[in-house]
C-alpha cells in the first residue's frame, strides 16, 4: 500500500483548527473527505502537528496510506479538485517509504508570527495578522527573545490543556525584524507546546510595548507558572511555514 506525503497550505479563518472536531469543519476532515472521494473508501490522513483555530499554514505535512495507487501529480491534482471551495491546497505529492511519518519523522519546525504594527484599519491584511496600534521597539523584543533559546521548562508559554508529557522544549530559533510597519517573528524547534508560539509572541509584545523588560520576560520563563505569561497573540497571525525532515 503505497504512502503518500502530502505539504499544504491553508487559511485556517474556516476552520476549527487542523484536527477532526465533532460536527465541526477541520482541515483534516476536509482532506479525508477529498481522499475518500477519489479511492472510494475512508483514510485517515496524518498531519506533522495541530494548528489551532484560526491559525494558518504555507507549509504543512501530512501523511496517508491509499489502497489504490495513483501517481503523485495525479493525486495531488485530483485532491485540489475536490477540496474546493475550501481554502487549501495540496501544493505537492511525494511516494515515500513507509517507514515516514508526518508528525514523528519531523527534525525541525519553523513557524512565523505577522504583526501590523499600525494605527489604521486593516484592509487586505484582514485574519492575516495582528494589528498593534501601539509603537513597538522591535530591537527590544528581539533582544529580550533571545533569553528563551535553549532548552527549558515552557509552563510559562505552554496552555493548561496541553497534552504534552512535558513541559521542556528546545527553541531554537525566535527572531524579530521589522520591515516597515511589518513586524515578523520567526521561531523554529524540533516542536512546540501547545499555544507556546502566540504565547511568547504576546509576552513578546509586552516587551516592545515597554511594559516588560527582558528581565520581566525571563523571570516569566523562570517562574514555570501560566499566569506569569503576557497576552496570548491571535491565531490569525501565525503561519507554519515549513516542516523539516
Amino acid at each position: 500500500m503505497p504512502r503518500y506525503k502530502l505539504t499544504i497550505e491553508y487559511d485556517g479563518a474556516p476552520f476549527c483548527g487542523w484536527q477532526l472536531q465533532e460536527h465541526l469543519l477541520s482541515v483534516q476532515g476536509a482532506l479525508e473527505t477529498a481522499v475518500e472521494a477519489m479511492c472510494g473508501k475512508p483514510v485517515r490522513v496524518h498531519g506533522s502537528g495541530r494548528t489551532d483555530a484560526g491559525v494558518h499554514a504555507l507549509g504543512q505535512v501530512a501523511h496517508c496510506d491509499i489502497a489504490k495507487p495513483f501517481p503523485a501529480d495525479r493525486l495531488r491534482d485530483g485532491l485540489n479538485a475536490h477540496l474546493r471551495p475550501h481554502p487549501i491546497a495540496v501544493r505537492e505529492v511525494e511516494i515515500v517509504p513507509e517507514t515516514f511519518e508526518a508528525r514523528f519523522s519531523a527534525k525541525k519546525r519553523h513557524y512565523l508570527y505577522r504583526i501590523k504594527n499600525t494605527r489604521a484599519n486593516l484592509a487586505l491584511d484582514i485574519g492575516r495578522v495582528w494589528r498593534v496600534p501601539r509603537r513597538l521597539d522591535a530591537e527590544a523584543m528581539h533582544e529580550a527573545a533571545q533569553r528563551l533559546i535553549g532548552k527549558h521548562d515552557f509552563t510559562t508559554f505552554r496552555d493548561t490543556e496541553c497534552q504534552a508529557k512535558s513541559p521542556e522544549k528546545t527553541l531554537d530559533q525566535l527572531d524579530v525584524t521589522r520591515e516597515g510597519d511589518a513586524i515578523n517573528i520567526v521561531t523554529s524547534a524540533r516542536s512546540f507546546l501547545h499555544s507556546q508560539v502566540r504565547s511568547m509572541v504576546g509576552s513578546l509584545v509586552w516587551v516592545g510595548e515597554g511594559r516588560w523588560s527582558a528581565d520581566d520576560l525571563a523571570a516569566a520563563l523562570a517562574a514555570r507558572n501560566r499566569a506569569a505569561c503576557g497576552v496570548v497573540a491571535p491565531p490569525e497571525g501565525l503561519y507554519l511555514v515549513r516542516v523539516e525532515y
